[in-house]
């Protein structure tokens, strides 16, 4: 029994054992476990896929994915992380100098003694990258519990798990309901990163990953002055560091995204070499062939200001491209695909290239210092809007995204999330008058049409002032729904409200949505069915295994699991028995 995606047992006793006078090679000497051992024999395995540890999915998500190929069951919360459980990100604006940070360890003693004065029924370790930050929170620790011993009593508690720090190499087989983890490793005085992470840049480095961030049962802290745009990536990068990076982005934005590496295949073309070569001398840092979900961008722009970004992608075209019109097509939706997962790509042409190279040079230097000035106007703006919450509007969530096809925009709009205010007078959401509930009704369904009833059941819920809906909730709104629908205001299918004057629908883009309302379960079938067209439609025919992930890129998902490919192939079956697609059991086309 073992796991062989987290670290082996040690060999401190190898040595012990060894026979000097025996100088016959050892047939196990390069197998690091009995478990490793057996797995070579061809012995047979099983996975043992339920996670018992992790009481918020987003403790163990990033694990799921990178070490697990998402085959581990994990339940999900009732609890959001903004209610201070699961994964929790702090960015600190600290400085990391001589192998240690000081004041980041200083601001993780000082959460720790908040911990013991607001939580000591929960158990606690600190988990550092290296032994030197170890020490610094060790340090400053001692200095607080010298200072204000009134909460001793909580680091001397929990005998069966009390409170510990300990470095990045002595974590495994620890847990506690908290945990806080000190980085260490980020940006210096001057603003450089230096791409030096300890272990994680060695081999077996992402076994030690894996191990840090799966300790905790209830909630996990990081503390860092890193963000996941400040780690480069290199096709020589470990996959510790690239699991790191997928790590740092989850933790700060609450999704799985899109992490591109450099390939390290060469240049396409000579073509897009002389591009690339050209760019380089002008001042930029170039990447040629950036992977990004499964496609290759022929040239990446390297944000000079976080330098693990990509601030514009450039395709370059050859006489191959300009030969097939259903290559030309199915690029198109490639690229839809990439500025959904938020590429922006400038295009240059051979043909215009080759008339004119300085012309497009000039072209693509602009459109390079353009997505700068966005870029940085961007990071301006939100430093100075802050966190502040804008409610009781209908708000775009996300920009839409355009791709020019016959020389007009496809747009697809972004989800708009309409969060209505709810008076419910001296009542309780449960015991109101349905009176009160029918016009927050009308329009959450005015503005979100289609929209399944639980959605609906969320936004009066959380308009209302309410925490949580349960049954005697959820059956007074569901009253006031089947009210408005009696009434003819709105009507239903199934389980979706429709507005009264909407007879066909639009695909959303609903990558800005926060993951609870991100569901595939969520989207009508008739919004399916549509994106479903345009896949098909822009690829001018499709391979029916290909369908669902493409289809689901286009509502906003990273990636199709095994229910929404379930969903979309259910609804393509039903297009094609009705005659709205035909397929030759391999191809989907449009009939």
């Amino acid at each position: 029994v073992g796991d062989d995606r987290q670290l082996p047992p040690t060999d401190f006793f190898s040595a012990v054992n060894q026979d000097d006078d025996d100088d016959s090679e050892s047939m196990t000497a390069d197998m690091e476990s009995i478990l490793s051992l057996f797995s070579a024999q061809g012995a047979p395995s099983r996975m043992l896929r339920w996670h018992y540890r992790s009481r918020h999915e987003s403790l163990i998500t990033v694990s799921n994915q990178e070490f697990y190929e998402n085959r581990l069951v994990v339940f999900p919360s009732p609890n959001s992380r903004s209610e201070g459980v699961g994964l929790q990100y702090h960015w600190l604006d600290t400085q990391y100098a001589s192998g240690v940070n000081r004041e980041e360890a200083r601001y993780v003693a000082r959460a720790v003694m908040e911990h013991a004065r607001e939580h000591p029924d929960m158990t606690l370790g600190v988990a550092a990258f290296s032994v030197r930050q170890r020490d610094a929170v060790q340090d400053e620790l001692e200095i607080l519990r010298r200072q204000n011993d009134e909460h001793e009593s909580f680091f001397n508690a929990h005998p069966d798990e009390p409170f510990f720090v300990k470095n990045l190499e002595n974590v495994q087989g620890d847990e506690r309901d908290v945990i806080f983890i000190s980085m260490g490793y980020g940006r210096q005085a001057d603003g450089r990163v230096i791409q030096n992470f300890g272990p994680l840049n060695k081999d077996g480095g992402e076994r030690r990953l894996n191990v840090l961030i799966s300790r905790a049962k209830l909630r996990c802290d990081v503390f860092t002055n890193l963000h996941a745009d400040d780690i480069r990536l290199t096709p020589s990068s470990r996959h510790g560091v690239r699991a790191f990076k997928t790590f740092l982005s989850f933790a700060e934005s609450g999704e799985i995204v899109d992490i591109p590496t450099v390939s390290g295949r060469e240049a396409g073309s000579p073509f897009q070499q002389e591009v690339a070569d050209r760019l380089r001398s002008r001042g930029y840092e170039v990447h040629d062939e950036v992977s990004s979900s499964g496609f290759f961008v022929d040239i990446g722009i390297v944000d000079p200001d976080q330098p693990g970004r990509y601030i514009l992608g450039i395709e370059c075209d050859g006489a191959a491209y300009h030969s097939s019109r259903s290559a030309r097509e199915r690029d198109r939706l490639r690229e839809l695909v990439l500025s959904g997962l938020g590429w922006r790509l400038h295009r240059i042409w051979s043909t215009d290239w080759f008339n004119d190279p300085e012309r497009e040079l000039s072209r693509a230097i602009h459109a390079i210092e353009e997505a700068m000035t966005s870029r940085r106007n961007g990071v301006a703006k939100a430093k100075d809007e802050g966190t502040a919450i804008i409610s009781n509007l209908v708000k775009p969530v996300i920009q839409r995204a355009e791709v020019e096809q016959d020389g007009k925009a496809l747009e697809i709009p972004s989800y708009r999330l309409v969060e209505p205010l709810v008076k419910t007078g001296d009542y309780g959401l449960g015991d109101a008058p349905i009176v009160y509930l029918t016009d927050a009704i009308v329009e959450v369904v005015e503005t979100e049409s289609p929209v399944h009833e639980d959605e609906i059941i969320r936004r009066i819920t959380i308009g209302s002032g309410t925490r949580r809906a349960g049954q005697k909730i959820k059956k007074n709104i569901q009253n006031a729904i089947a009210h408005v629908v009696k009434q003819g205001n709105i009507h239903r299918r199934g389980d979706f409200l429709w507005s009264k004057d909407m007879q066909n629908t639009t695909v959303r883009d609903r990558g800005g949505l926060k993951s609870q309302h991100r569901k595939i379960e969520y989207i009508a079938p008739e919004e399916i069915a549509e994106a479903i067209n345009l896949v098909v439609g822009h690829s001018h025919g499709i391979e029916f295994d290909d369908l669902a992930s493409q289809t689901v890129k286009l509502l906003g998902f990273k990636s199709a699991s095994a229910q929404m490919k379930k969903t979309v192939d259910s609804v393509a079956s039903g297009m094609i028995a009705d005659g709205r697609l035909k397929s030759d059991e391999i191809h989907l086309t449009i009939r």
